[in-house]
């Protein structure tokens, strides 16, 4: 990349006022009044190719010699390029020295490698467009690189064919070139690649299909469409590229589709938001929300309304050379019939396709114009238009092109109008050759008319800004003439104005001409298109571009189609991040400076995090790092704020997402609150003082900053890294200025949040961080590693210590007093509102002790010691088992399963436990059965339940019995009698009440399970939500019933 140009920003620096002035200059903004400083002008060349390789095979040999070298032009096909003085445009076409060597050395010894029907011709020098390294953006669209007329292909991409043509490029590429974006559509491709130099500066790509081929069941095919790649380049240019294969066929018909086609691609590509410096804009970009966009592929537009014969024949004697009668002819003449082969010697040692060089049906080129025609003019003669020759390529050219299907196309609006270029068409058309010649246009019995099937298009922003206001001017001119003609042509007199107050400087009707005019009439020679045209980006910088070259390559014979090229020359502003960096720190210093002089100001020290080094401080500038945060587990840091300033202060903590001054939103996982100081006399936290302090100058106050990740929803992204602890809090003064307090932790991978496929991935030992650090990277576990387990130890053990904890708890209080268990509270250790150690001071600390342990795969109950008592360690036990089965994404019942459960049995919240409970239980557990890892946890999970309510509400067998042979009206109700029923003599007394105590404690427990494990749609609906959790409860009920031993 060069900078060798002026530079393009348009504007000074801002001077910033020293003294206190009524008004503030944002952050962004002063940053942004010295963009001079951080934004440098760069230049890179871009260069797009375009071919229909028509599913043939050997046509990826011939990429590196076209697309890379930029060999296979023919300079006497090119009107442009058989004019052009290769002195004059070093920079863009070279000359092939080591062919005109080997031709000259030829002449000498009265041999030519290159004839026609046995006819001698002298070689001319050849030429080859600019490539290599000399290249700072590949941009290349293949259409057909597979056979769409093989059923199969034309549906599914296949992945080998993009694997052929990606390493086929890459090794023509020059060492150090990377892949930006890589893309497939079933025949459709799109590559790009960057130099190193300027990958680096690339972000925010973005790649969208569109399929607009056959209509089936899963919608538009993409055996036709468009593939478009967005990018941001250097922080400011935006860039999108898109390839296109459309609707083929010279009918109207096919011709309404291809219009139907670009319009769908082009309102259905949406991308994604651009991120820059970590803030995320609202919505993605559309297409034409770009600054430069280029269009190009096989867009199918025929040449229409002239006989393909009369095409086929006249172009056929340009290409030899014949059309123009006062030129001197060379070669023999051959019939229709004679077959004329020109060997092609540009590179005899490349690897091509092992078609002949040049095949043609027709008799030779004329390669030379008589003497006259070739002495070059003075330096001050004027220097004619080839077009103005009516025997010339060119004035051909121009004669087809107004019979061009795309160029009407953008005349009536139907598509490509909102601003679309193209460079000057100097080329034949790139469509349909016989495959292995040069100039011999369709042969078969269809003899396809000529045409420029494929097309390098592109814009600018300015030019769809042009084309916007173009449109808002008719609709305005349209009201005025509907104004006008209300009026009547009687009543128009009356209008003064419009007789003696019309000014032409101001008439903008000449503007609004319309386009069947001359809006888009095609100009060959447009002087304009050797200047670079100035475009001002989305970001506000100036960028200019520019065509420097558009040619096809007639010597690349291995498809139907000849390859099409185009080369930019964009000249851009690209921020510099350490530059941009460094500014930011200067412009945030002067502000700070300004914007405390005379003002509220506060300075705000962050105090150490740890006793270690209490006495290690940072200005709040630095931010608050709160160092490693795992689930559930509190981190607090502290703040002193003084009033440095000279005036009374009010401030108060904001979230970066607040929307008035009166309203503090904060990240979910962050928590502040003031205090006066931080320890009071007994070494404990002072009660916090309000949201809003208000300080004298040289007050202090203390803030405490806390990290805590609760939320299951916030852990799970956590886990998969689609979110991180960074932050940022704003201390807000009144009058004053905004402090930005940047906040960031590191977060521990956790077992919650974390489904069961994973889970059963975690080797034995160490747990899931063991798993993170052996893997030395965060983020999901995938399925594709070995299942280590049935089920996950995380469960087992949260299980076995609630099933040993139910019998200790029971031992307890048969020997001592103090340890009552309340049987009397439905679901106990499992309902949250039946627990009576919650507000205990350790209980947090205790909960993060057995997170922690099954994060490490440790025992739990060697974590919580014995000196806790064991009705307290129950209930904790008991509530991190629900978090952990609440946490799982897909629970144990997935959706899946559960709607197979709900379709089997749909009466199952009916609250009939007993009758058919053994029908419903096979029916579930076969349904289960087919997704074996879950099945296992859920019977390992009702066992437990089913243990524990034996150990906290147990019954008799008698009772037991009595329980599950009742009918199904009489559960849950009391009888009305309190007698103890007896069968016969010796037979043991039913309590009724333990039978009632044992049925409320089973739908509790049921109702607790039931939303924990089971994932379901749930409506919005109350009524319809409850019905859902009642055969929640349901599928957990029915398990929980079985006879006391």
């Amino acid at each position: 990349m060069s900078a060798n140009r002026d530079p393009s920003v348009t504007s000074e620096p801002e001077p910033v006022d020293d003294t206190a002035s009524t008004f503030h200059y944002s952050l962004s903004r002063a940053v942004h009044a010295r963009k001079s400083e951080y934004v440098k002008p760069h230049r890179i060349r871009i260069k797009i190719g375009s071919w229909n390789v028509a599913g043939r095979l050997g046509t990826d040999k011939d990429l590196a010699s076209w697309f890379v070298d930029g060999k296979g032009v023919e300079r006497r096909l090119d009107a442009k390029l058989a004019g052009m003085d290769l002195s004059d445009k070093p920079d863009t076409v070279e000359t092939n020295t080591s062919r005109d060597s080997a031709a000259r050395a030829s002449a000498k010894s009265g041999t030519d490698s290159s004839t026609l029907g046995g006819a001698t011709l002298e070689e001319e020098p050849s030429v080859r467009l600019l490539g290599g390294d000399k290249i700072g953006l590949y941009v290349l669209g293949l259409q057909e690189i597979v056979d769409l007329n093989i059923v199969s292909q034309a549906f599914y991409s296949d992945p080998n064919a993009i694997a052929k043509w990606q390493d086929a490029l890459e090794a023509a590429l020059p060492k150090g070139y990377t892949l930006v974006a890589s893309e497939q559509l079933v025949g459709l491709l799109l590559l790009i690649y960057a130099s190193p130099e300027v990958a680096e500066t690339i972000s925010n790509e973005s790649t969208v299909s569109v399929g607009t081929g056959t209509y089936g069941l899963l919608g538009y095919w993409g055996n036709k469409g468009g593939i478009t790649s967005r990018i941001l380049l250097g922080e400011t240019t935006r860039l999108a590229f898109t390839n296109c294969h459309l609707a083929s066929g010279h009918d109207q018909a096919s011709l309404d589709r291809r219009c139907w086609d670009y319009n769908r691609i082009k309102t259905q590509t949406k991308f994604t938001p651009i991120n820059t410096a970590g803030v995320m804009e609202d919505d993605g970009d559309m297409l034409g929300d770009e600054d430069f966009a280029f269009w190009f592929g096989d867009l199918n537009f025929r040449v229409d309304g002239l006989p393909g014969e009369d095409i086929r024949r006249i172009l056929m004697l340009h290409s030899r050379g014949e059309y123009d009668i006062n030129k001197k002819q060379t070669g023999d003449s051959f019939s229709d019939d004679g077959v004329i082969v020109l060997r092609n010697n540009d590179d005899d040692g490349s690897e091509g396709s092992n078609t002949p060089g040049m095949i043609s049906r027709e008799a030779s080129f004329d390669k030379y114009h008589s003497d006259e025609s070739t002495e070059l003019p003075e330096p001050d003669d004027f220097v004619p238009d080839p077009a103005d020759d009516p025997a010339s390529l060119q004035a051909t050219l121009d004669s087809l092109l107004p019979h061009d299907q795309l160029k009407r196309m953008m005349k009536e609006r139907k598509a490509f109008h909102e601003g679309w270029h193209e460079g000057a068409i100097t080329f034949l058309p790139t469509y349909k050759y016989d495959v292995g010649t040069v100039g011999l246009f369709d042969s078969s019995e269809k003899q396809r008319a000529p045409s420029w099937c494929d097309r390098i298009l592109y814009r600018t922003r300015t030019d769809v800004n042009k084309y916007e206001k173009k449109c808002q001017d008719e609709i305005e001119a349209k009201k005025k003439d509907e104004e006008m003609t209300k009026l009547g042509i009687d009543k128009a007199t009356d209008d003064e104005s419009v007789l003696f107050d019309y000014d032409p400087t101001t008439d903008s009707s000449n503007d609004n001409l319309p386009y069947e005019d001359n809006t888009y009439e095609y100009d060959e020679y447009d002087e304009a298109e050797d200047t670079l045209e100035h475009v001002v980006t989305k970001e506000g910088f100036v960028d200019k571009i520019n065509l420097d070259i558009y040619t096809s390559h007639q010597r690349i014979m291995s498809s139907d189609h000849k390859p099409l090229v185009s080369m930019f020359t964009l000249d851009y502003d690209a921020v510099v991040p350490e530059l941009k960096a460094k500014v930011y720190a200067e412009v945030a210093k002067e502000l700070d400076r300004v914007e405390n002089e005379g003002r509220p100001g506060v300075t705000i020290i962050v105090d150490g995090k740890d006793s270690a080094d209490k006495n290690k401080v940072t200005d709040g500038s630095e931010g608050i790092d709160f160092g490693e945060v795992g689930f559930l587990r509190k981190e607090t840091r502290s703040l002193t704020i003084a009033n440095t300033g000279g005036v009374l202060a009010k401030f108060c903590f904001v979230g970066k997402t607040s929307i008035s001054d009166d309203e503090a939103t904060y990240p979910p996982w962050l928590e502040f609150k003031f205090v006066r100081s931080l320890l009071n006399d007994d070494g404990e936290t002072r009660d916090p003082l309000g949201d809003e302090i208000t300080l004298e100058p040289g007050e202090t106050v203390n803030a405490v900053v806390e990290a805590y990740v609760h939320d299951l929803a916030h852990v799970r992204a956590l886990n998969d890294e689609t979110a991180q602890l960074e932050d940022v809090i704003i201390l807000r003064v009144t009058d004053g200025r905004d402090h930005f307090i940047p906040i960031r932790a590191t977060w521990i991978p956790s077992c919650f949040g974390r489904s069961l496929e994973e889970l059963i991935r975690v080797p034995r030992g160490g747990g899931i961080r063991a798993l993170v650090k052996e893997r030395n990277k965060g983020g999901s576990i995938p399925y594709s590693l070995e299942v280590h387990k049935s089920s996950p130890s995380e469960l087992f053990k949260l299980t076995e210590a609630v099933e040993s904890l139910a019998e200790r708890v029971v031992a307890d209080e048969n020997m001592l007093e103090e340890a009552k268990v309340p049987r009397d509270k439905p679901g106990w250790p499992f309902d949250k509102g039946s627990w009576q150690t919650i507000n205990s001071e350790d209980h947090e600390e205790l909960r993060a002790a057995i997170i922690e342990a099954l994060e490490e795969d440790k025992p739990i109950l060697e974590i919580v010691t014995a000196d806790v008592p064991t009705l307290k360690r129950f209930e904790i036990v008991s509530e991190v088992l629900l978090l952990f089965l609440c946490s799982m994404p897909d629970g144990i019942v997935t959706t899946p399963l559960w709607a197979k459960i709900e379709q089997a049995i749909p009466s199952i919240g009916d609250g009939r436990v007993t009758l058919m409970a053994e029908e419903r239980k096979t029916s579930i557990l076969d349904i289960l059965s087919a997704a074996p890892y879950y099945n296992i946890s859920f019977v390992f999970l009702m066992s437990m339940i089913t243990r524990v309510a034996s150990e906290i509400v147990p019954l008799s067998k008698e009772e037991s019995e009595a329980l599950n042979t009742r009918k199904t009206g009489s559960l849950g109700k009391r009888s009305l009698s309190f007698r103890r029923s007896n069968t016969g003599s010796g037979v043991a007394a039913i309590n009724e009440a333990a039978i009632q105590r044992r049925i409320a404690w089973e739908k509790k427990a049921a109702e607790i399970f039931g939303t924990a494990i089971c994932r379901a749609p749930m409506p919005t609906s109350a009524k319809e939500r409850k019905a859902v959790e009642d055969k929640m409860r349901g599928v957990v009920e029915v398990f929980l019933r079985r006879a006391e031993p």
